[in-house]
Formats: structure tokens, sequence, C-alpha cells
């Protein structure tokens, strides 16, 4: 074989296109909701969902999606990659439409959650497709437009939410959903080859079953602690729970032969910095991503079509710098590129501190422009990182473990930093409504959404319930960006101290040949 020759599949750029719009649909699901959480706290217009139920409509789809992650890649390994997409996309759509008609927040979570279990069948997949079908020297731009899209998504679900929630009901940000999975079956069928891993692993049950139940009951206890407060035992129970059973997946997963997720691979600095990075900078920012709706439809009163455009410049700098972090890796390095952009990350987190009730709300589109261009410069250098360090039949593995990392950092991130904001926010706005009813004051207690809601029964005295749950709002705002840029100063650390610099030569094809089955 002469040094020039393309290994990669003939129709690869194709199949990109195709695998980045089945990306897009699990990743934009999540940020078009946060557009819509306003309406669904509503009793009227939506389902009158609790702060807590809110939070588990975001994260019992991203706790199922991040546990079934490791058990779907191998599967997928094992019985086919493009049969694993196909069936993805029908569950996926499936969940959509079962959201979209809903009758209560706990026919939503529950819908969500099967969402999650056909998010987990498409995304460890799509990576794996493509370091299988591309030539290691085009792999990193592939991988640098599967980035691009994950956090071009992240941007676009606003605007395309607001966009739906000016003209339908709440639903329509689930609905849309079904007509793209339709689309995404048939080009699937006509355009991707069917891969497999020859090597497969076997399916670690006990460790999918650790896993989940350490997590939800974690997530559980830091949801429900923030709703109601820590100091009822059953938030404490839960917590120790979920600890201790993720203790107990560690401990089993270092001792089975087939593991679900390979904590050895851990001890290898260049998988494992890059993972932390990656786990870091989605907790800070789906945490921000979480309150920033309600800042800016509740504090700012803004219609969820504005809202959606002011995450605007989000996407702009996705599209501008995703495509050249590549480039920058080649010059400067992955760890000087990481760095940066995590930097980037936490000044744009702790620029909502400067946010308030009356700030020109440009401010508000220059942090998220900021922190667009930082996570641009994170996720391409971080991804390639990881999979670069697992030869191309183990893609499943890397895939995996990048998008769980991401996933269970991004559900973390949403029920720490959302249990925050409703610590200090009931805290804060507790004074203004001590002389309130019993029910009143509970309700406008529980989240500004509630203030909201109970504030136009209570005649003159609604004004200052609502004036008083903005600036309760902002001060927790302020707590919980802090939160959120120390963790991305952590990231910054991470990536000095342990990720590589620059790489002499791309990683050797040897034995990484397409199983080709089709």
């Amino acid at each position: 074989m002469q040094p020039d020759e393309n290994t990669g599949h003939p129709r690869r750029w194709a199949i990109l296109g195709v695998l980045v719009i089945s990306l897009l649909v699990v990743v934009l699901d999540n940020t078009i909701l946060n557009v819509a959480l306003r309406i669904l706290a509503d009793p009227v217009r939506g389902l009158g969902a609790t702060q807590g139920e809110l939070e588990w409509s975001i994260n019992s789809y991203t706790l199922v999606f991040a546990g079934l992650l490791f058990t779907f890649g191998v599967l997928g390994d094992r019985y086919g990659r493009k049969r694993f997409l196909l069936v993805g996309l029908a569950v996926f759509g499936l969940g959509s439409l079962l959201s979209a008609y809903a009758q209560d927040p706990g026919q939503l979570i529950a819908a969500r959650a099967l969402m999650g279990v056909g998010g987990a069948a498409i995304m460890p997949v799509t990576l794996s497709i493509i370091s299988n079908v591309f030539d290691p020297r085009e792999r990193p731009r592939a991988i640098g437009m599967w980035a691009g899209a994950v956090g071009l998504a992240v941007a676009i679900g606003p605007i395309l939410g607001g966009l739906l929630l000016e003209h339908f009901w709440w639903g329509s940000v689930f609905l849309i959903n079904v007509p793209v999975t339709v689309a995404g079956l048939v080009a699937v069928a006509l355009l991707v080859p069917e891969s497999r891993d020859p090597r497969p692993g076997r399916i670690d049950l006990p460790g999918v079953v650790l896993s989940v139940a350490g997590l939800v009951a974690l997530t559980y206890g830091i949801i429900d602690g923030g709703e109601h407060g820590f100091g009822r035992p059953v938030v404490w129970i839960s917590l120790v729970g979920g600890v201790l059973l993720l203790t107990a997946f560690v401990l089993h997963e270092r001792r089975t032969p087939f593991p679900a997720l390979d904590v050895r691979l851990f001890r290898v600095a260049a998988f494992a910095a890059p993972t932390a990075v990656v786990g870091l900078v989605w907790f800070a920012s789906m945490g921000v991503m979480f309150f920033s709706a309600f800042y800016l439809q509740l504090v700012r009163g803004y219609s969820p079509l504005m809202t959606g455009l002011l995450f605007l410049p989000f996407a702009v700098a996705q599209l501008v710098f995703a495509p050249r972090s590549a480039a920058m890796v080649a010059r400067y390095g992955a760890r000087a590129v990481c760095a940066a952009g995590l930097g980037l990350v936490a000044l744009a987190m702790a620029g909502f501190v400067l946010l308030d009730e009356q700030t020109p709300i440009w401010l508000f589109s220059v942090i998220f422009f900021l922190q667009g261009a930082g996570m641009a410069n994170i996720m391409p250098p971080a991804t390639e990182s990881i999979m670069s360090a697992l030869p191309r039949e183990k893609a499943g593995v890397g895939s995996a473990v990048s998008n769980t990392v991401r996933q269970v950092a991004g559900a973390l991130g949403v029920a720490v930093v959302g249990s925050v904001l409703a610590g200090i926010y009931r805290a804060e706005i507790a004074p203004a409504t001590a002389d309130l009813p019993v029910a009143v004051r509970d309700a406008a207690g529980a989240s500004i959404s509630g203030a909201y809601g109970v504030a136009d029964g209570l005649g003159p005295a609604g004004a200052a319930v609502t004036a008083a749950a903005d600036t309760a709002f902002v001060s927790a705002m302020h707590v919980a960006a802090v939160v959120s840029a120390a963790a991305a100063v952590l990231g910054v650390v991470a990536a000095l101290r342990w990720i590589p610099g620059r790489r002499s030569a791309p990683a050797p094809a040897g034995d990484q040949e397409l199983v080709d089955v089709s």
C-alpha cells in the first residue's frame, strides 16, 4: 500500500452527513427542552411541573442514556453498528411521540427515559462508524465536524424550541423529532455500511445495573435535597446509597474480565485527562443552560423565541471555531488548545455574576459567544485524544466513555447547579414571603416559576412577590455560576497537567481495517 493511499470508505462524507443528522436530533432534544421549561412549569399552558420534576425531565433522559451507552456500544460492536443505529432512531422517535402527548410530569419523565434508551443506541455507533469509514489522516477533521454538530445542536435547540413554542403547544418541541428520525432511518438504510468488531466483548449486566442504580440514587439525593432541603434522612440515604453503589460498580469493573467500563483505562493520562476535561466542561455548561432559560423568560421577560435567539452567539461561535480546532491542535497541541478553551468557558461562567435584572442584554450574548468559542476548542481535540488512545476496532469503547462522561457530568451539572440555585433562592426569598398564606408562601419559595404562578392571584401584592423572586433568583444564579466556573477552572488545571502536547505523527492504521459485512 502506498503511503498516500486513502483507506477510507468511498461514501465516507455522505455517511458523515447522515451520522451528523442522527446525532443532531439526539443532542438537540435536551437543549430544545430548556426553552420549554418555563411553559412546562405553568399549570395552564403546560403540566404544572415543579423545579425538581423539570430537572428530572432532563435527567431521566441523560441518566438512562449514560447508563446504557457502554452496553449498547458493545452490542453495536457485536451485532452491527448500522443495525443499532436503526433501532435507536426508531425507539427515539417513539419516545418523542409519547413525550409530546404526555398528560402529567410523571408521564413526561417516563417517555424521556425511553428517549434515553434510543439515544444510547444512536450516540456510540455514530462515532464508531466515523472511526471505521475514515482514514486516520482524515479522522480528526471528521471528528471535528462531529463535535461541532454537538455544539451546534446545543445552540440551535433553544432557537428551534422558541420558534415552535411561539406557534404551537409545548409538545411540538418533541414532535419535531419524529419526521427527522423517519428521514434518518431511510438515509441510514441506504447509505451507511454495516460494520462490527471482530472480537467484541461480553455484556456486563451487573455493571449496568450498579451504574444506573448508583447514578439515579445520587442524582435523586442532589435534586431532592436542593428542592426540599438536605435535613431529611431520605436525602442522605439516597446520597450515601448512590456513592456506595457507584463504589461497588468500580470494584466490580476492576475484577470482571469483560467490564462495561474498563476503569484501568483511567490510569493512562492520555485517555483519562481529556475524559475528565469533557466531563468538567459539560458539568459547567449544562448547569448554566438550565438556569439561563428562567433568567431570560422570567427575570427579563423575553418570549421563548427571543430566548432562543439570545443563544444564537453560542451557535455562531461553534460554527466559526469548531471546524478550525484541528488546525489549532496541529499548530499548538491539544494541551494548549483545550486549556485555552476551558479558560474561555470559565470566563464566561464567571461573567454571569455581572448579570442582574437591568443589565444590557448584549452582555448575555457576549458571555454565550465566549462559552461557545471555548467549547468549540475543547470537544474536538479532547474527543480525538480519547479515540486515538484506542485501536480503531475498539472505537465503541472510546465513544461510550466519552459520551457517558459527558452525559453523566451534564446530568450532575443540572442536579448540582439546580440544587444550589434552589437552596439559595429559597433562603433569599423567605423574608419577602413570610407574611403570605402558607400555600402561597410555599409555592413562591419553591421556585421562581412558582412565584410568578401565584403572583397573579395576589392583586397589588403580586408585583412585590415577583420583584422579590427576581432578586432572589439573580442572587442564586450568581452563586450557581461560580460553581460552574470553578468546575471549568479545574478543567484548565487537568488539561495543563495531563493532556499531551503536540503529536509528531498520526497513529498508524495497523490492524484498524473496516470489517464490512453489508
